[in-house]
This record gives structure tokens, sequence and C-alpha cells, in this order.
């Protein structure tokens, strides 16, 4: 087994360069070396080289290859993924990039920042390390939250988890006024998109975290944006990522629930992807 054969196989179900990319990636995390050792051909343990075959295979069978080396990078950190919840994706980095910035710029905020449906913790753990504020996040799912402390512990930081199925979720007098910052990368993928979708997203991702009825694909956002009028203080913003096909109408719902300075912005793709709403 080397470099060759390896990417070989990945080339036989994939495009070459990512096939290559892969390959790297699995001799890196699992057999510690870089790209020059591995085009060198150094030789490695025979037990290693059983590892990476293995998760090459699985890789070639449609498994992503974050949850095979049970790790992934996101904004400068490493997280630890497994199928409980969804693979951090580089547009999310875009809407963390965002929302820091805004919160450490000029009149830099202050305050209690939430996160809707977590999932691998990759948004909250990442504001708290690159912020002074307080972090909370929110998720439905035990194994999502489970996920998310362990990545809240490796990366060093103190996050406040709770289990809580936002769509009944109901504010309190207590809660009113508690955040200065919301996140929210809710579900967004209407249930006829996954006839469009590759399977290893199907085959391997939570689908509760993923879709949402054609009915009413704002359903997540509405609900956020109409509690977060009332757990917002005065100037608070939120920051959503949504689906593409609808940043009209997300920008449409946040202006008539009486929110301001609304901007849509595109992702690296250039598709509509991301929204800034501020609570007055």
């Amino acid at each position: 087994m080397n470099y060759r054969s390896v990417k070989n196989l990945l080339s036989s179900v994939t495009e070459e360069n990512e096939a290559t990319a892969i390959t790297f990636l699995l001799f890196e995390k699992l057999a510690g070396m870089d790209k020059m050792k591995v085009l060198m051909g150094d030789e490695i343990p025979k037990e290693t080289e059983n590892l990476i075959m293995e998760a090459a295979n699985r890789v070639a069978q449609g498994e992503p290859v974050q949850y095979v080396i049970g790790e992934t990078d996101f904004y400068g950190l490493t997280f630890n993924i497994a199928k409980g919840a969804l693979i951090p994706r580089p547009e999310t980095e875009e809407l963390v990039e965002w929302g820091i910035s805004s919160l450490n710029g000029e009149k830099a905020v202050t305050g209690k920042i939430l996160d809707i449906g977590t999932g691998s913790g990759c948004i909250a753990i990442s504001v708290a390390k690159n912020t002074e504020a307080t972090v909370e996040a929110w998720d439905i799912s035990d194994d999502a939250l489970s996920i998310a402390t362990d990545n809240a512990k490796k990366n060093g930081v103190n996050v406040a988890f709770r289990k809580v199925d936002v769509l009944n979720f109901m504010p309190t007098d207590k809660d009113r006024g508690e955040y200065c910052c919301i996140f929210s990368n809710p579900p967004y993928i209407c249930n006829s998109e996954s006839e469009d979708m590759e399977n290893n997203v199907l085959d391997y991702e939570p689908h509760i975290a993923l879709f949402v009825p054609d009915s009413d694909p704002l359903l997540f956002y509405r609900k956020i944006a109409e509690i977060g009028k009332e757990l917002l203080m005065n100037d608070g913003m939120l920051f959503f990522e949504i689906n593409r096909r609808f940043g009209k109408e997300t920008v449409d719902m946040l202006t008539h629930l009486g929110y301001s300075d609304i901007e849509l912005r595109q992702d690296q793709f250039g598709n509509d992807r991301m929204v800034k709403a501020i609570n007055r």
C-alpha cells in the first residue's frame, strides 16, 4: 500500500483533485505524515497501512471522510465529528467571520450570545474562542449536544449547552433582552431538494438537521426571528445562514417582523447565503 494505490482507489469514485486531497488527509491524520513524506514514500507500520486502506475503502463506498477520520477543521480549530451532527461547511465559516468581525468591531458588542441548532458546536465554540462574550448553545439532539460538549472541552472554551426544541420554545420574562446576538444555521433544505443531493450527505448526515417541509421553507427562521424579538436586547444582532433560494423571502420576513438594517450577503460561490438583522 502506498500513496498511489490509495489515490487510484479514490480516483475511481471522485474527481482527481479531490482524490488527491483526501489521500493526503488520510496519511496526515492516520499516519502523521506530511505531503513530502508521503511523496517520498516513507515507510509506515503495517497496522497503519491497514488503517489507511480501511479508511480509503469507507470513503470509496460513500462515507464522508470527516466521519471516517472523526474530525474536521473549522475556523482555525479542530472539531470532533460523528454522525449525530452535520459536517461544518465553508459557508458557515463565512457566517462566523461576519459575526465575529461585527462583535469585535469599532463598537465592540458585549453580552451573552446564543447559537440555535448548534450541531457540532462549530459556531458557538468559534465565537467563544474569538470574542470575550459568554456563549450559550441550543440543540434538540442529544447526540449533537454530546459532540458539541466534547468539542468545547477539546478547544478550551466554556459554552453552556441546553437541550431546547426551538419550535416549541416560549420566552419567559427572565429571557427578555438576555442576548446581544443570536446565530443560527437551522435546517433549511426543502424535502424536494433531496433528489439533487449527493448520497454521501443523504446516507450519513442527520436529516433532522437538514430538512424542512416544502410547504414552509422558512419554518425555523420565522420562529427564531419571532422569539428573537424578545430574546435580543435593543440593537441586538441576528445572524442566519440561509437557503440560497430564499434570500428575498427571508429578508421580507425579517422586515415584516420589525427588524432593521437587514443585510443579505452572498457566499464565496456567489449564492445568497447569510443574513444579518438588528433588533430595534
